[in-house]
């Protein structure tokens, strides 16, 4: 029986054990569930720096000076002497339309008015005969106004036929097309034996661009909201599709009054202005119609305080929704300006985290200028101050106002050079 009572203590001193232990596994599980995580994060300090904002904008290589040459004659091309490449001079011959018809025209204007000549020869005796006549008061004032109406008749019908013979001679002479300057086919888009259209109120068919390729142009769209910081004689760094390793110089001189829109009515609705910056000494042969981009330097600010610009980020203040629009205090509903000063002070704010003490604490701040790299603050922040640079899932995300987080180095890319610091 001892015996026995042995072993019973035994298996429930092994019990207890067993049992303290899961106890105690257990508080260390759920005290470590409690404990506040720790975010690994990278920093950068506020420094002084020389910023330039720069509008990046896509667009085409143009010719500054360019003519389209449309005819404002119908016909068939029968003489075509240049090619698409060709240098020409002001004056030369560009194209000649089979003039026949036109040649036809003028003829049979040239035999009206020949018709109508003789008759004003006719209308101006019997005129001048009835004058001397009524002087002497030998016809009557009827006849003689009928011998005034038939001579202003004819001077009128005249008049018209020479008109008539005007248009068909500007109109011959218009089937042959000369080069209005000095310059290059930079476009060709008919042959010789094809018909073009021409029509003297509207454009006709378009055979060919005469260009000045010694002066070329960057052309692209900026959109409404980054034209208002572009100006006349800003500075722009153009990249060329065509030549990769390369970028040209060029300045600004152009800037649309008016926007263009595309997709009207849709969602995807966008308003683009043209800007046209002039290239200067390109160092590379640029052809109309290359694809390039542009980055235009609209402004340069020395020494401001700046930090990364993936470290600005936006919260929107925590609200209790449980307690509606009312004053907080007295419960009362607040009035359409409180409400609206509330509305104002619940829009997402623009902070960065600054780190003291291991503790991410958020700081709102005014932005200004911003490069490809860093952002100008003007308000929020001093220099030297450590700022939360990374990672971007933490700053988006993962951080809020005072959480802990531990410092780790920043994993180095092959991004280009920051701005130099001052």
């Amino acid at each position: 029986m001892a015996t026995n009572g042995k072993k019973s203590r035994k298996k429930l001193i092994i019990f207890s054990v067993i049992g303290l232990v899961i106890i105690v596994l257990g508080l260390i599980v759920f005290l470590g569930s409690k404990k506040e995580p720790v975010l690994a994060v990278n920093v950068e300090k506020v420094s002084t720096r020389t910023l330039t904002q720069v509008v990046t904008a896509t667009g085409k290589i143009q010719p500054e000076v360019h003519a389209q040459i449309s005819p404002e004659v119908s016909g068939e091309i029968v003489l075509l002497p240049v090619k698409e490449g060709y240098n020409v001079k002001k004056g030369d011959i560009l194209l000649k339309i089979k003039p026949d018809i036109y040649v036809a025209q003028r003829d049979q204007f040239q035999a009206a008015l020949q018709q109508v000549k003789s008759a004003l020869v006719k209308a101006e005796a019997d005129y001048k005969r009835a004058q001397g006549l009524m002087k002497k008061g030998l016809i009557a004032q009827s006849d003689f106004d009928q011998a005034v109406s038939a001579y202003d008749g004819a001077k009128a019908q005249y008049a018209q036929g020479e008109a008539s013979l005007n248009q068909a001679e500007e109109s011959l002479r218009k089937t042959t097309i000369t080069s209005p300057m000095d310059g290059t086919i930079s476009q060709l888009n008919n042959q010789l034996g094809e018909r073009v259209l021409g029509t003297q109120q509207f454009q006709g068919t378009n055979v060919m661009t005469v260009a000045d390729l010694s002066k070329m142009e960057a052309q692209v769209d900026v959109s409404e909201n980054d034209v208002i910081l572009v100006h006349i004689g800003d500075t722009a760094r153009i990249s060329i599709d065509a030549f990769p390793d390369r970028k040209v110089n060029a300045v600004v001189y152009e800037i649309a009054n008016t926007g263009t829109s595309k997709n009207l009515g849709t969602q995807e609705e966008v308003t683009n202005f043209t800007v046209k910056m002039r290239i200067v000494d390109p160092g590379v042969t640029l052809r109309p119609g290359m694809s390039m981009t542009a980055d235009v330097e609209t402004m340069t600010k020395q020494n401001v305080l700046s930090v990364p610009i993936q470290s600005v980020t936006t919260r929107a203040p925590k609200v209790d929704v449980k307690q509606g629009p009312t004053d907080g205090q007295s419960g009362m509903v607040m009035t359409a300006g409180q409400s609206q000063k509330t509305k104002n002070e619940n829009k997402p704010k623009e902070i960065v985290f600054v780190v003291e003490n291991g503790v991410a604490k958020a700081v709102p701040v005014k932005r200004g200028i911003a490069s490809d790299q860093y952002v100008e603050i003007t308000e929020g922040v001093s220099e030297g101050a450590q700022v939360v640079s990374g990672s971007y899932k933490a700053i988006n995300r993962e951080l809020e106002d005072g959480a802990k987080v531990k410092i780790e180095e920043a994993k180095k890319t092959g991004a280009g050079a920051p701005e130099k610091s001052s």
